[in-house]
């Protein structure tokens, strides 16, 4: 059995989440999660490198075979729909730079593959997760259970397609 290694990204220019896990017969492994924070007195431009910079630090040190990541299908707001799709461009980009496979999720098919309903709240799918990769509590800050989330579906995703 191939080793996989999944990188899950929640982006955004502020807080973006990430997690990797490691796939194996029996489950996941988490080997990390956490947020990426860029300074909101930066440029956007300066937001948008250290982002790079800090998923470039996480492909070097993980090596992820998969990139899992929220795609943006709608939004409510174009305020923070627009820095979010800078920072999804930034997360593919170094992706792309090392020939990682991409697999993009929406919300409604992350909901759906955690929870099998997709109008699940936060609070729902974090509990999940929580379940699934057996955490001993559920998982903090919000966009980093949201990337474990992404994670597992884009790893899902890949399992049921072959």
């Amino acid at each position: 059995m191939k080793i996989i290694v999944i990188l899950g990204i929640d982006p955004g220019t502020a807080t973006t989440g990430f997690s990797i896990l490691r796939q194996e017969r029996d489950g996941f492994v988490v080997l990390d999660f956490g947020i990426i924070s860029t300074d909101k007195n930066s440029s956007a431009g300066e937001r948008l490198k250290k982002l790079y910079c800090e998923v470039g630090k996480l492909l070097k040190k993980f090596q992820p075979n998969i990139l899992a990541v929220e795609k943006l299908y709608f939004f409510k707001n174009l305020k923070t729909a627009l820095p979010v799709s800078e920072a999804r461009g930034v997360v593919l980009l170094a992706t792309a730079q090392k020939k990682v496979k991409v697999i993009e999720l929406t919300p409604l098919e992350v909901k759906m593959g955690i929870c099998g309903y997709g109008r699940a709240d936060k609070k729902q799918v974090q509990k999940m997760v929580q379940q699934i990769l057996g955490l001993e509590k559920i998982p903090k800050p919000d966009d980093a259970a949201d990337a474990l989330a992404i994670a597992i579906c884009g790893a899902l995703k890949i399992k049921s397609c072959g």
